[in-house]
């Protein structure tokens, strides 16, 4: 192909190059994936500058065409002192690894400073000023820790040794969570983008929206279910609700529904995919890591809160799907919602095509227990055969070109090596960061610090310090992707209700990721919110109180976490199913509480909110309550007050189903 000098002659030129730096990337990834005969720091150097590079010409792209100069400016550079630093890391590897530990030269520390401000500077672009603003903080206090008060301050740090433990010494930005983001999260990423790239996103859409015929709160609940198996892949809350909203939100407006309720239940939906298994955002293997235990181990435990996320949510928004569409539903023509038509015979081949590399993830890691790099790399391999054979063996039967449908499937796999990246790259500069951040904590003493800090704060009574600690840790979560946000609050308060409260491991580290998760729906920041009320076009304050009544047994399950760990400790025994069961109705009971749309036994608001919050405290009792016979009795009350309440509504409705079905035979 011979290219211009035309602007858009260019443009398409950069873009081939970012596509083909991806796709060397990645394969660059799978080559250690087979092999593993790269040491994992040296592994993680080169992963890290490669990624970055993909980044940045992606970045560079988009400031090109924004005409952004500052912006091409700040990314050429930061482009070339990538470049510089990974290449000098590699080169001098051995020596600065086991001969001059903690020392350099002038120049090294030189390149160690550029590299780390490049970290910062595209944290900044990709997160915002806030989380730039608490690096800096901390980068800050390790310099001059000397100066903080009280049972803070520590000796402070030079220089020279905030930049060995940042950069030279392989830890900070290379340290322990990014090589777990290199070795086991990058090529679920892939996944990812692989799926995207051949249009499995598009297929989970559609399976959402033929649902959406054959229940009465319809499309709402399509939204639901697509947002959660989307966002448990895509780790992230806010590029999740861009990714699904952007379809699900005007869809859900089309239908009826107002446009803060449509932003609120997806943000709602996008958020609660990343705490669903196999995937959890990525955040189950990091767990798996840092607890020492089987990533197998995380899923069993994740399994039961999940389904209590689930159902709550369930019914939460088929109340708000039938209260805001009576008599406005009407049947969907999934097809016409997409470019392009699809038939029942490629709908059931597209769901083999895309099913079977899943089918094989969840068999090699749960049944075989392979390692999570080896079901990865497995994974991989089926989704690019089925990838490429479905559609071709189905063009070979209908006498298609199959060439033209293999140079077709190229393109589709070469965006979605790229789509991968873009997914990764984000995430693997971020925890680049925060993996120095938490270097520093760690050489200053911090997590100990706080531990004896919240024991101080709640005067030893557990209650207090877990509301102090889910505070802390959605304030420690807010604007960041899941894996960022799990590993700073595992870093930082997961210790502090371990030791000094004897709270077990796993149900310590299950409430930090609920509550870091629950950042994205708690205003000021909440991320996922604002995503979604930019598509809806609707109120910040009325969409986050809109998701936060549907999202509010979600922000009680983490203390249940606590006062019952059975809920996650001790395997998928008899007694963690029952203890969920009672948990998901009680959070059934809360949610019935907050948005139920029909009469709570009279109009008048002096029995209305009275009873609501009924239902509401006999949730949270039922949910979080130690007794099993308390839990037992709220939920029994619960039920019996749904059954009275639901009573007349269900006659109605069978009274009136009665008269339509007369009228029909009659007319018959």
């Amino acid at each position: 192909m011979v290219y211009s000098t035309s602007g858009k002659s260019r443009l398409e030129l950069a873009n081939d190059v970012v596509t083909g730096l991806a796709i060397l990337t990645w394969s660059f990834i799978l080559y250690f994936a087979f092999t593993q005969g790269i040491q994992r720091i040296l592994f993680t150097v080169i992963f890290l500058g490669s990624v970055t590079l993909v980044y940045l010409g992606n970045e560079l792209i988009e400031a090109y065409e924004d005409g952004d100069k500052l912006g091409l400016l700040g990314l050429t550079l930061s482009a070339i002192i990538t470049a510089v630093t990974t290449v000098y890391l590699i080169m001098n590897y051995r020596e600065l690894l086991r001969v001059r530990v903690g020392t350099a030269y002038g120049y090294e520390y030189a390149i160690a400073i550029a590299f780390f401000l490049v970290i910062l500077y595209l944290s900044y672009r990709a997160y915002g000023i806030t989380f730039l603003a608490v690096i800096v903080g901390v980068i800050l206090y390790g310099l001059y820790g000397n100066f903080a008060p009280g049972i803070l301050r520590h000796a402070g740090f030079s220089v020279e040794r905030m930049m060995s433990i940042m950069v030279l010494d392989f830890q900070g930005v290379y340290g322990s969570i990014s090589r777990i983001i290199a070795t086991w999260v990058a090529l679920f990423l892939l996944y990812a983008g692989l799926m995207r790239g051949f249009g499995a996103f598009d297929l989970i859409m559609r399976i959402g929206l033929r649902s959406a015929n054959y229940v009465r709160s319809g499309v709402a609940l399509s939204a639901v279910t697509s947002s959660i198996i989307i966002g448990s892949i895509t780790g992230s809350q806010a590029a999740n609700t861009a990714i699904t909203g952007s379809f699900t939100i005007p869809l859900m407006k089309e239908t009826g529904m107002k446009g803060e309720t449509a932003g609120g239940i997806e943000s709602v939906a996008s958020t609660g995919g990343q705490i669903m298994p196999p995937i959890m955002g990525a955040a189950a293997f990091v767990m798996a890591s840092l607890l020492g235990i089987t990533y197998l181990d995380v899923i069993l435990a994740g399994l039961i809160p999940a389904m209590v996320f689930y159902g709550s949510v369930t019914i939460a928004v088929h109340y708000k799907g039938i209260g805001q569409l009576q008599g406005k539903k009407k049947k969907i023509d999934v097809e016409s919602q997409f470019d392009e038509q699809m038939s029942q015979r490629d709908f059931i081949i597209q769901c083999f095509r895309f099913g079977i590399p899943f089918v094989i993830l969840i068999y090699i890691l749960g049944y075989l227990q392979y390692t999570v790099l080896t079901a990865a790399l497995y994974t991989i391999i089926t989704m690019m055969l089925t990838g490429f054979g479905f559609p071709l063996v189905q063009t070979a039967f209908e006498g298609g070109s199959l060439g033209s449908e293999f140079v077709s499937l190229l393109g589709d796999a070469a965006n979605g090596f790229r789509e991968g990246a873009m997914i990764l790259a984000p995430i693997a500069i971020i925890i680049a960061a925060i993996n120095g951040v938490v270097d520093v904590f760690t050489a200053s003493g911090i997590p100990g610090i706080l531990s004896l800090a919240l024991l101080d704060l709640s005067g030893g009574v557990m209650l207090n310090a877990v509301l102090l600690a889910m505070a802390i840790s959605i304030i420690l979560g807010m604007g960041m992707p899941t894996v960022a946000a799990y590993v700073i609050v595992a870093a930082l308060i997961a210790p502090a209700l371990i030791q000094q409260f004897f709270v077990p491991d796993l149900a310590a580290h299950f409430f930090v990721l609920y509550a870091a998760i629950l950042s994205g729906l708690t205003p000021p920041i909440a991320i996922a919110v604002v995503v979604a009320t930019g598509i809806a076009d609707s109120n910040f304050w009325r969409t986050a109180h809109e998701a936060l009544k549907i999202s509010a047994p979600i922000y009680i399950l983490p203390f249940a976490f606590i006062y019952n760990p059975e809920l996650v400790v001790g395997g998928f025994g008899t007694e963690t199913f029952f203890s969920g069961l009672i948990a998901l109705l009680g959070a059934l009971g809360i949610s019935h509480g907050l948005n139920y749309y029909g009469k709570f036994f009279h109009e008048s608001p002096f029995v209305k909110w009275p009873t609501k919050t009924v239902f509401f405290v006999l949730g949270v009792l039922a949910m979080v309550y130690p007794d099993t016979t308390i839990r037992l009795g709220c939920v029994a009350v619960i039920l019996g007050l749904m059954a009275i309440q639901l009573q007349k509504p269900i006659r109605q409705r069978l009274t009136q189903r009665a008269a339509t079905d007369s009228v029909r035979t009659t007319e018959d």
